[in-house]
């Protein structure tokens, strides 16, 4: 779910302006739908958001605007073009403004600003073009609350948002907190909050999730926070509103293996809360590779908070960088025989991205062997390691994802809790055959992406009879 429009369009319409939002990613929607969806709606502004790997497509689509009427005013907001203005500017003449950073109150001064026909010179926290110079205005600080933020959760199509490893259920996201203290190098998002934090009130938090629940027949819900529990008391207070509230709501999330370990003693209360799943970053097998990227936690942390989940009965998640500069073939076999002795329920095997303003950007810049940002996307290498090739790396991702489901498989078959057997074999199923692993396991072991190696297809005979 596009939980940044839907704050955007939110704050649009608080401002006295008709919003629409068009989710072209969920609806796998390509250029012809998104032209054929302007000239239908006769935008006087199309707005996008973009990340790194999205940038082509979001310039595309901003030319799209522009061909089917050069009146459209054009802005982009999102974390790659916050950063990346001048780049996303010289790449193309269809573009008239870039949001930066928090953008509620930006957008409706920026919509104002130009309905009225004044200068945008005045509107903090822009950049545009203005005879041929970009114009950067002054930083918008960030609000000092976003509780009661005006939300455009109307504007959604909502049989587009399912939790497809629960059939039936409806899907939403909600944003408990902004930002992150912490200075992982390779991660984008405390750059682009300041190594801030901001939590929204618990009260507020659980109002959102009863009128998405009793409004929309909401059943599932991300928290898209990157990091959610650093204030104990209002992350245990968040808990204690939804165990009161009872609203028989299933939660995924992320957090830090320290505030696993942390909250050990109320572990229960995660649980009766309605949590399922929890994705706990633990990126590095070995200290010195945590060190390297700032991870502040320790290989002995991340083992035990993966313990203290699998105890209570919750899912767990999390994932290997690999492919840094001195990644070797004995690194990868070590991280995979570590993290089967870890045993999270789902683990990912990622190729490092170095996102062009990220601060571990300039320690990679000399490894970097693709310049393509549709290939940012952590499944490409993109970094060639010193006694590596791309297309080594490529290979040992997928060695680590077929050696540790291979395995994990046989332990799912003998999993004693109900929900959370089903619960992974359909992960598993919808992994094996929607995601980009089977196309690549296909690619990679036969020079086409239908096919898979023998030990993954009886692996699928068996999924599918389950």
């Amino acid at each position: 779910m596009p939980l940044y429009l839907v704050y955007v369009a939110g704050a649009a319409k608080e401002a006295g302006f008709e919003a629409e939002i068009y989710d072209a990613m969920t609806k796998k929607a390509g250029y012809d739908e998104i032209k054929n969806k302007i000239e239908e709606s006769k935008p006087d502004y199309v707005g996008i958001s973009s990340f790194t790997s999205t940038v082509p497509d979001a310039i595309k689509v901003v030319e799209l605007a522009k061909s089917v009427n050069p009146n459209i005013k054009t802005i982009m907001g999102g974390i790659h073009p916050s950063f990346m203005y001048e780049e996303m500017f010289s790449q193309t003449d269809s573009l008239d403004y870039i949001v930066r950073g928090e953008g509620e109150i930006t957008i409706a001064e920026l919509l104002n600003t130009l309905s009225s026909g004044k200068s945008p010179s005045e509107v903090k926290g822009i950049a545009y073009k203005e005879n041929g110079k970009i114009i950067v205005t002054a930083p918008r600080p960030f609000m000092d609350s976003f509780d009661a933020q005006p939300m455009g959760w109307d504007l959604l199509d909502w049989d587009d948002y399912t939790y497809y490893i629960l059939p039936g259920s409806r899907l939403a996201a909600v944003c408990t907190s902004r930002g992150c203290e912490h200075e992982c190098t390779f991660c984008s998002q405390q750059k682009y909050w300041n190594k801030t934090w901001r939590g929204r009130s618990p009260e507020d938090v659980v109002v959102e999730m009863e009128h998405l629940n009793k409004t929309y027949g909401v059943n599932v819900v991300l928290f898209t926070d990157d990091y959610p529990s650093p204030d104990r008391e209002r992350w245990e207070k968040i808990l204690d509103l939804l165990i009161e509230k009872n609203m028989d709501m299933k939660i995924l999330m992320e957090t830090r293996a320290k505030d696993i370990i942390r909250d050990s003693d109320i572990l229960s209360k995660y649980k009766q809360a309605g949590i399922i799943h929890i994705y706990v970053g633990i990126e590095a097998m070995d200290q010195e590779s945590l060190d390297l990227i700032k991870k502040d936690l320790s290989i002995e942390e991340s083992k035990e908070s993966l313990r203290l989940l699998r105890e209570v009965g919750i899912v767990t998640e999390t994932s290997m960088i690999l492919g840094l500069p001195d990644e070797t073939r004995e690194n990868i076999t070590n991280t995979l025989r570590l993290i089967i002795e870890y045993n999270p329920d789902f683990a990912h095997f990622l190729a490092i991205a170095p996102w062009p303003y990220s601060d571990i950007y300039n320690e990679l810049k000399d490894y970097i062997e693709v310049k393509d940002y549709r290939k940012y996307n952590l499944i490409d290498p993109i970094v060639k390691p010193k006694t590596m090739t791309l297309e080594e790396i490529d290979h040992a991702i997928i060695h680590c994802y077929k050696t540790f489901y291979t395995k994990k498989f046989n332990e799912m078959l003998d999993e004693k809790d109900a929900f959370k057997k089903n619960y992974m074999i359909t992960s598993m199923k919808l992994m094996m055959t929607t995601s980009f692993i089977k196309k690549k396991m296909g690619s990679l072991t036969y020079g086409k992406g239908d096919e898979m190696p023998p030990e993954m297809q009886e692996i699928m005979k068996s999924l599918l009879s389950s």
